[in-house]
């Protein structure tokens, strides 16, 4: 990050910011942090690597890196590498040569592409860490103080981006269950009163409708109520 003025660090970090109060999607704002941060730290490569919830590993999710066999690396699980140390003990990592390293683990892939230092610093939401995002250098660099806190940062931000991301998925999944719920009820009401049934025969009925039709009991209750509405 050398030669970068506060004045250029300032308006990069804004950058992000306004990224992840847009309405891009969440591939599109790792995406630009990746690009900015790049830039912003001097790094040949930048990427964030996001962990999955159900096989706990780490995979690349956004980098500006057009290396295919470093695009392509194999996921890591958590105390792996350096990024899974990063990820297991919550705390930003700096290796001077990532290719006499020991822990770090695909060291050919880091000569080819002529990496050398790396920081390595944790996305964590409320003490729970989701990732890392990491900044490579092609020639020794020992990182400063500012730099770490400049990405630790950005890793802040990125980590915001994702939990609004998260946020919104679960609103939508949270409101198409009461939608769902709703026409459900309606279509039950329909049922005992057309056919006599108890209201636990009418749910039974819709759902064996669901099955035996392979289509969800919102469509089947959406069909109930549109035949009720035409008689």
């Amino acid at each position: 990050m050398e030669g970068k003025t506060i004045q250029q660090q300032i308006e990069a970090l804004t950058k992000i910011s306004k990224a992840i109060t847009s309405d891009l999607y969440l591939e599109d704002i790792l995406k630009l942090i990746v690009l900015v941060t790049a830039e912003l730290m001097g790094s040949n490569i930048c990427s964030i690597l996001l962990l999955d919830e159900k096989t706990k590993k780490l995979h690349i999710r956004a980098t500006q890196s057009v290396s295919e066999e470093y695009n392509k690396k194999p996921p890591l699980s958590i105390g792996e590498g350096i990024a899974g140390k990063a990820v297991k003990e919550n705390r930003p990592i700096v290796v001077k040569d990532v290719t006499k390293e020991e822990e770090y683990k695909y060291r050919d892939i880091a000569i080819k592409e002529g990496l050398c230092s790396l920081l390595c610093v944790p996305l964590a939401i409320k003490n729970r860490v989701i990732g890392v995002i990491n900044c490579y250098t092609s020639k020794p660099h020992d990182f400063t103080e500012t730099e770490i806190k400049i990405l630790t940062t950005i890793a802040n931000q990125a980590a915001m981006a994702i939990e609004n991301a998260e946020l919104l998925v679960k609103s939508k999944v949270i409101q198409e269950e009461l939608e769902t719920r709703k026409l459900v009820e309606r279509a039950k009401g329909i049922l005992m009163k057309k056919e006599n049934l108890t209201e636990e025969e009418a749910y039974r009925k819709i759902r064996k409708y669901s099955m035996d039709k392979r289509k969800t009991m919102k469509e089947i209750a959406e069909a109930i109520i549109l035949a009720s509405d035409l008689i």
